[in-house]
C-alpha cells in the first residue's frame, strides 16, 4: 500500500478500497469516476486534493473544485476541513459562483451596470437607484400581455423550467420556437423576455441561467480571460457532473483545455434532471470529448444492505443508455425489500402511521415520494397523530393553488350563489360550461342580490344544453349546505363535471394530470371526519402554518419527509417510498419515449439506494393501481419456485413455440390498449392495466403479471375477449 494510504489509515481511520486508491493516485489527465451511490464518491475526492497537495506539492489555491450546489460545495469544505485540518483551503464553489464571477469581473472592465434578477434580490440587485426587479414579475407581465390572463402558478413554473432548457442546452435563439412547451406564446414571451434584459432598464438584466451563457461565451471569445483562467488552476475536479448541463460542460472544458487535469465525479445512473437541462448522455460521449481519459468504476456499496443492493443492481439494468455497471456490496443481508399494496391512499397513511408509532428513533426514517403533494396528506395526518416531521421539501404553493381556491370557492357557493367574485373563477369549470363571453354578458346584468345562475338563466344568450346543466348546478350547490367537506368535495368533482374540466383543462395548457389529481386527493384525505366546510377551511390554515414551521426542524428527532429528487446524496435506516401508483412514476408523460422512462426509472433507483436497512415499498388500489416499476421489483425479490424431479424431466421435453399457433391471438402492437380485456393460456381472463415500451402490464385474477411485448406477438400468448 502507498504510504499515503498507510498514514490517512492511521490518522484518519480512513481505509480506501483499490477503485478508489486509483482515482486519488491518477492525477494527470482526465478521469472519469463513475461512483455507483453509497461508493464513498466525497471521501474519495477529498482525499484525491489531500494527495494533490501533501504528496505532489500542489499549492491548495491551485485546486479548483466545482459543485452544482451551495450544500454540496458547503460539505465538501467541511470534509476537507474535518481531513486535512492543518492544510490551507482549496477553492471549493458552485459552477454558478465561478461563472457569475467571470461575468462580474468583465462587465467591471467594460463599464457595463448590471442587475441580477432573480433569486433573494440581495447584494447588486438592491443598490441605491436600482428599481426592484424580478424575473418572475417580468414574465407575468409579459404573459397578460400576450395571453391576455394573468398566468397560473403551474404556467409560471413551466416557462421558467423552459428558459433554463434553452440556455442549459445552448439552443441558438433561432431554434427557440421549435422546442415545444405547453405554455401559450411561449416563444414570443421569451423572445421579448430577452429583449428587455438587454436593452429594457438602461442596465443589464441576469438571471441565473444568464451567468453560465454569458460565462461560456466570455471564455470562448476573449483569449486573455481563458488564459487568466487556465492559469490560476492546475486541477479541476467537478462533482455531481450527471446533473451537469451542455453550457456548464462547455465552461469546464473551456477551463482545463490546457492541462486536461480534470476528475468528473459522476454516476450517469442516477441523472435526473434532464427536463431542466442537464446532459446525462455527455458521460457517455466522455471519451469523445476527452480521448485519453481513464475511467473507473466505483462499484462497491458501503451504505445498504445486501438485499437491496441486488434488487436496485438489477432494476436500474432496465435501462440501455447508460454505463454498464454492477453495484454490490460486501455488507451482510438484514431483510429482504418490503412491499405493500393498500386499499386506497387512506389505507396508506393510516399504515405509515402504525408503523412510526412503533419507532422511537425517528431521525433515521424517511418518506419519500415523487410529488410534492404527497407531503400535504402526510403533513395532515401525522399532525392528527403528534408525528414530529421534518419536510425537506414542501409544496409551498399547494395552499394557494388555484384547485385549492377554487374547492374553497365553490364550497362557500353553497351559502350563497349571488356573489359574482366567487363565481368568476370557477364559472367555466363547473356543469354548464359557461363561457368568458357568456360571463362578460352576465357582469353587465347581474344584480347583487339574485342568484348568478338566475341571471344567467333570464338574461344570458346561452346555447339550448345549458340551461338544464345550469339548473342541476345550482339546485345542486344549494343541496350541498351543510354538507361534510369529503361528502362535498365528491359531488364537486363529479356531480359538478369540476374533474372531468380541469383535466381537459391540463390537456389543452399543458398541466401535469397527475399532480392536480393528487392535489384533490390530497384535499379529500384532508377533509376526512371533519364536520363541517368551514372547519375544512379552518383546517387548511392552520395545515400551512405547520408546514412553514416544518422546514426549520431539521436535526431533530423527527421523521424526514422529501421527494426522491431532493432525496438524492442522503441515507436513512429507514425508507418507506409512497405513492406508487401508475401514473405517478412512471407517469403518462414518462411513458411517451425511451429517454422519459429511462428517467423514471432513474429515479426509482434513487429512492431505493437511500435505505440503508429497511425499504417499503407502498402503493394502493386507487387511480391507476399498483406501479410497474413495483410490480417488477416484486418479480426480482419474489423466491423461484422449485421443482419436483418430474417437472425438470417434463420440462426438457417441452419447446415452446417460435409463432404464433392461435389464429385469434392479438398480433399488432396497436392492440395492446390499456383496458382491454384479454385472454392468456395459462392465467386466463384479465385486464391490460399499461404498456411501456418492452412490458405489458396485465391484472389477472391470479394478480398483475408483466409480459414482455415482444413475446407476446410473437407466440400468440394473449387473444381479446369479445364486450
Amino acid at each position: 500500500m502507498h504510504d499515503y494510504f498507510k498514514r490517512q489509515k492511521q490518522t484518519l481511520g480512513v481505509t480506501l478500497n483499490d477503485v478508489q486508491q486509483e482515482a486519488v493516485l491518477h492525477t494527470e489527465g482526465p478521469l472519469l469516476l463513475l461512483a455507483s451511490p453509497g461508493s464513498g464518491k466525497t471521501t474519495t475526492v477529498i482525499m484525491r486534493i489531500g494527495y494533490l497537495i501533501q504528496e505532489k506539492h500542489v499549492q491548495p489555491y491551485r485546486i479548483k473544485a466545482v459543485t452544482f450546489s451551495k450544500a454540496a460545495a458547503e460539505d465538501m469544505k467541511e470534509r476537507y476541513a474535518t481531513f486535512f485540518p492543518g492544510l490551507p483551503p482549496v477553492d471549493f464553489s458552485t459552477i454558478h459562483s465561478l461563472a457569475f464571477e467571470m461575468v462580474r469581473k468583465q462587465f467591471a472592465k467594460e463599464g457595463v451596470a448590471f442587475q441580477i434578477i432573480e433569486g433573494h434580490l440581495d447584494g447588486e440587485a438592491t443598490q441605491e437607484g436600482h428599481r426592484a426587479l424580478h424575473k418572475k414579475m417580468i414574465l407575468r407581465e409579459l404573459f397578460q400581455r400576450y395571453a391576455g390572463e394573468n398566468i397560473t402558478d403551474d404556467q409560471l413554473d413551466e416557462l421558467t423550467t423552459h428558459i433554463s432548457y434553452l440556455k442549459n442546452k445552448m439552443i441558438p435563439e433561432s431554434e427557440w420556437a421549435a422546442v415545444k412547451t405547453d405554455v401559450p406564446h411561449a416563444a414570443k414571451i421569451v423572445s421579448e423576455y430577452e429583449h428587455i434584459k438587454r436593452t429594457g432598464y438602461g442596465e443589464r438584466l441576469l438571471d441565473f441561467d444568464d451567468m453560465l451563457v454569458l460565462a461560456e461565451e466570455i471564455l470562448a471569445v476573449n483569449e486573455t480571460v481563458q488564459k487568466d483562467y487556465q492559469s490560476r488552476y492546475d486541477y479541476v475536479l467537478t462533482d455531481e457532473s450527471q446533473d451537469t448541463s451542455l453550457v456548464q460542460h462547455k465552461i469546464i472544458e473551456k477551463l482545463v483545455s490546457h492541462h486536461q487535469n480534470l476528475c468528473v465525479v459522476a454516476d450517469d445512473d442516477q441523472s435526473i434532471y434532464s427536463w431542466r437541462g442537464a446532459e446525462p448522455h455527455y458521460l457517455l460521449r466522455f471519451k469523445d470529448v476527452y480521448p485519453t481519459a481513464k475511467i473507473l468504476y466505483m462499484e462497491q456499496n458501503y451504505r445498504s444492505s445486501a438485499d437491496i443492493v441486488s434488487v436496485a443492481n438489477t432494476f436500474i439494468k432496465q435501462n440501455k443508455q447508460r454505463y454498464e455497471k454492477n453495484m454490490f456490496t460486501e455488507n451482510p443481508p438484514h431483510e429482504p425489500i418490503a412491499i405493500k399494496h393498500l386499499s386506497s391512499l387512506q389505507g396508506q397513511t393510516t399504515y405509515i402511521v402504525k408503523q412510526l408509532k412503533q419507532q422511537s428513533n425517528l431521525k433515521n426514517i424517511a418518506l419519500l415520494y415523487r410529488n410534492n403533494a404527497s407531503s400535504t396528506a402526510l403533513m395532515n395526518v401525522f399532525d392528527q397523530a403528534g408525528i414530529p416531521f421534518y419536510m425537506k421539501d414542501a409544496d409551498h404553493r399547494f395552499f394557494s393553488h388555484w384547485v385549492v381556491q377554487d374547492l374553497l370557492n365553490i364550497m362557500r357557493m353553497t351559502y350563497t350563489d349571488k356573489r359574482l367574485d366567487l363565481y368568476e373563477g370557477v364559472y367555466s369549470k363547473l356543469k354548464g360550461y359557461v363561457s368568458k363571453k357568456q360571463f362578460i354578458e352576465l357582469t353587465r346584468v347581474h344584480s347583487r342580490n339574485v342568484s348568478v345562475f338566475d341571471t344567467l338563466l333570464s338574461h344570458v344568450t346561452l346555447h339550448e344544453y345549458q340551461h338544464k346543466h345550469l339548473l342541476e348546478c345550482r339546485d345542486t350547490l344549494r343541496e350541498m349546505k351543510g354538507m361534510p367537506p369529503k361528502q362535498a368535495i365528491s359531488v364537486i368533482r363529479y356531480r359538478l363535471h369540476y374533474e372531468k374540466s380541469v383535466l381537459k383543462m391540463c390537456e389543452r395548457l399543458g398541466f401535469r394530470k397527475d399532480y392536480i389529481l393528487s392535489i384533490l386527493d390530497t384535499l379529500a384525505e384532508i377533509a376526512t371526519d371533519l364536520r363541517s366546510m368551514e372547519e375544512f377551511a379552518q383546517r387548511l390554515k392552520h395545515l400551512e402554518r405547520v408546514m412553514k414551521q416544518a422546514k426549520f426542524r431539521k436535526g431533530e428527532n423527527v421523521v424526514t419527509l422529501s421527494t426522491f429528487h431532493s432525496a438524492k446524496g442522503l441515507e436513512f435506516d429507514h425508507v418507506y417510498m409512497i405513492d406508487l401508483v401508475d401514473g405517478v412514476i412512471p407517469s403518462a408523460e414518462d411513458k411517451k419515449s425511451r429517454e422519459g422512462l429511462e428517467e423514471a426509472t432513474r429515479l426509482f433507483y434513487v429512492g431505493m439506494t437511500r435505505a440503508k436497512k429497511h425499504l417499503e415499498l407502498l402503493s394502493y388500489q386507487e387511480q391507476g393501481g399498483e406501479s410497474s416499476f413495483v410490480t417488477y421489483v416484486k418479480e426480482l425479490t419474489m423466491p423461484a419456485p422449485k421443482k419436483t424431479r418430474l417437472q425438470g424431466k417434463q420440462e426438457k421435453r417441452i419447446i415452446p413455440p417460435r409463432k404464433s399457433y392461435n389464429p385469434n391471438a392479438i398480433k399488432s402492437r396497436n392492440h395492446l390498449v390499456p383496458g382491454t380485456i384479454v385472454h392468456h393460456r395459462t392465467f386466463g381472463q384479465g385486464q391490460i392495466k399499461d404498456l411501456t415500451i418492452d412490458k405489458l402490464i396485465v391484472r389477472f385474477s391470479a394478480g398483475v403479471k408483466t409480459l414482455a411485448v415482444d413475446t407476446v406477438l410473437e407466440m400468440g400468448i394473449l387473444e381479446p375477449v369479445p364486450n
